[in-house]
């Protein structure tokens, strides 16, 4: 349709002769093509080149003569200038040829995070869904099309307060002229109607062979623009003295009073097509344009919805409060776990087999098995609605409102979809064995527990400091990039085979490079736009596994010097007896 407001729907020809009888500004501007979608710039063109211009549109044939005056010298053409792909789109003119409803509009330039949209709508929305949610709705703000219940379908699977949500969303972080876009919409369509009534005229009277505005005005314009004031009134009629325009009745009033009226019909059309939709929608019975794998949602239960209004915060912004404030009550809690892990460490005196919960399950296999299970049981509870509050308050990090003891209770926290935990726990088993047999179980455990927490302190701190309130973090990645940073430390230069590449004689890929690799990736996660992990946490992990690994390195050298040592004196202490025994046999 074309982009137009006005008497811009019609032909440039049309413009210019209503310009003329009108005294219309100089600012009058030609539709664009129909199949494009334009407004930014202007073209000034000569009036020399009017009528070539508009032969080369298509607009005026070679044999009708222009009906402008020659006195009006230019004209402004509208050129295309199509939105970038770059930025959000607000303006209904930057709208792209291809936009459907069903796929929407990029409401920013990257989606919502995971944590962002559990923050938003809670734990029943997946993410996909929610920002597919809110692109339709901000391809229908800038469309102008949010009352159209035709396209009801498209956003028939979500619930009315997934649906106010996420449009109070929108009309909070990205401002769209609403109206204006409606209208222009609505310009838009009228202008359609215009052009396929007057083209539907045009072909009528070519076909009858006769053309009424030209035998009555003797006008030879093909744009039958006026017609004589008594055109279609009864004898009576014609001698009322009413008052008139001294140009007549237009042929312009009368196809806008008839699409007017067209225009009316169709609207009261549309709100009996919404009306069904909602009545057919309450019923569970979807649309005539729903697919049949676009079944509507399951509606939540009453109970479900207590529990979600019970768990979630009643806060409508952050809490205003300096950022040491948010930081300290962490800060501290962080530090009293170092002390107190860095001393179970140094105490720690494992049980003997007989004392072991399973004595026939190796000790790496044991730890990292309940670390694990632990893992999957908060996994599962984030599932269970009762468990919601203590959940959210205990055991995911919000650099909103931080709780001290979630620095601890998120690195055995992940998020409800599966794929979370999956990652992640393989790594843990692989990694976390090996070190554990290396180190034991209090090294490992003190490595595992700081790298995750001293992690997402350091998140929290960077969350906090650049403002971020609205995005929340958990998992145990921290922790786990932690256990291998240490393993791969103490095994800095060592060589390493993946499935027994590279082949003998070569060693592999030495310890060092795994660090660098992995922190490298997250390095560079850390300045992509797109990421949606917390790599902050990452490298915090990894910068206390590598310290980790060098401690304990130095703690194991120690430990076997010092049996080294012993050994040698036990060899003394026997050789001197020996010696002995022999000088006092000799005596």
């Amino acid at each position: 349709m074309n982009c137009s407001l006005g008497v811009n729907a019609f032909r440039p020809g049309v413009q210019v002769a209503a310009h003329h009888f009108s005294k219309a500004c100089s600012r009058l501007l030609v539709a664009a093509a129909p199949t494009t979608r334009c407004f930014s710039s202007t073209t000034l063109l000569p009036s020399t080149a009017q009528n070539q211009w508009q032969a080369k549109r298509g607009r005026l044939s070679s044999s009708t003569p222009f009906s402008g005056p020659s006195s009006i010298s230019r004209i402004a053409v509208r050129t295309l200038k199509f939105a970038a792909r770059n930025r959000v789109i607000i303006h209904y003119v930057d709208l792209p040829p291809n936009y459907k409803d069903e796929e929407g509009l990029p409401f920013r330039v990257d989606d919502l995070a995971a944590g962002e949209v559990l923050q938003l709508f809670g734990p029943q929305m997946t993410t996909p869904a929610a920002n597919r949610l809110l692109k339709i709705l901000h391809g229908r703000r800038v469309a102008g099309t949010l009352d159209d219940p035709v396209l009801k379908v498209n956003t028939a699977g979500y619930t009315p307060k997934d649906r106010r949500i996420a449009l109070d969303y929108l009309r909070k972080n990205v401002y769209v002229d609403e109206v204006v876009n409606a209208g222009l919409r609505a310009e838009d369509e009228l202008a359609a109607l215009e052009k396929q009534q007057e083209e539907d005229a045009q072909a009528q009277a070519q076909a009858e062979g006769e053309d009424n505005v030209t035998k009555q005005l003797g006008y030879k314009s093909r744009f039958k623009m006026y017609q004589d004031d008594s055109e279609g009134l009864d004898e009576s009629e014609q001698k009322k003295p009413e008052p008139r325009s001294v140009y007549g009745k237009s042929a312009f009033d009368a196809i806008r009073a008839r699409n007017e009226a067209i225009w009316k019909e169709k609207l009261r059309k549309q709100e009996e097509e919404r009306k069904k939709l909602e009545e057919e929608y309450k019923n569970g019975k979807a649309g005539p344009l729903a697919k049949a794998d676009d079944t509507p949602k399951r509606e939540v239960s009453a109970k479900r919805k207590e529990w979600e209004e019970w768990a979630m915060s009643d806060l409508k912004e952050p809490p205003k409060m300096p950022a040491w404030k948010r930081l300290l009550p962490s800060t501290v809690f962080v530090t009293l776990l170092v002390a107190g892990f860095l001393t179970y460490s140094q105490l720690y005196v494992a049980p003997s087999r007989d004392n072991r919960l399973w004595p026939d399950c190796p000790p790496a296999a044991a730890t990292v098995a309940v670390l694990i299970g632990a893992n999957v049981l908060i996994w599962f509870l984030w599932k269970v609605p009762v468990m919601w509050k203590p959940l959210l308050r205990y055991f995911l990090i919000s650099p909103a409102t931080p709780n001290a003891f979630s620095m601890l209770g998120a690195v055995f926290s992940h998020q409800v979809v599966w794929g979370h935990l999956i990652v992640n726990m393989p790594f843990l088993w692989f990694f976390g064995t090996r070190l554990h047999d290396e180190v034991g179980r209090a090294d490992f455990l003190t490595t595992y527990i700081l790298s995750g927490s001293v992690g997402f302190l350091t998140s929290l701190f960077w969350l906090v400091l650049k403002g971020n309130f609205h995005m929340t973090t958990l998992g145990a990645s921290g922790a786990i990039y932690g256990i291998s940073a240490a393993y791969f430390w103490m095994h800095r230069f060592e060589g390493f085979k993946i499935f027994g590449l590279p082949p003998d004689p070569y060693t592999g890929v030495q310890g060092l490079a795994f660090i660098g690799l992995f922190g490298g990736l997250n390095i560079w996660g850390l300045f992509s736009r797109n990421h949606t992990m917390d790599v902050v946490s990452h490298l915090g992990g990894m910068l206390v596994g590598i310290i980790a690994g060098h401690l304990m390195e130095q703690k194991k050298k120690a430990r076997l010097q010092g049996a080294g040592n012993t050994q040698l004196n036990l060899k003394d202490q026997k050789t001197g007896s020996g010696v002995l025994d022999t000088m006092l046999e000799k005596n």
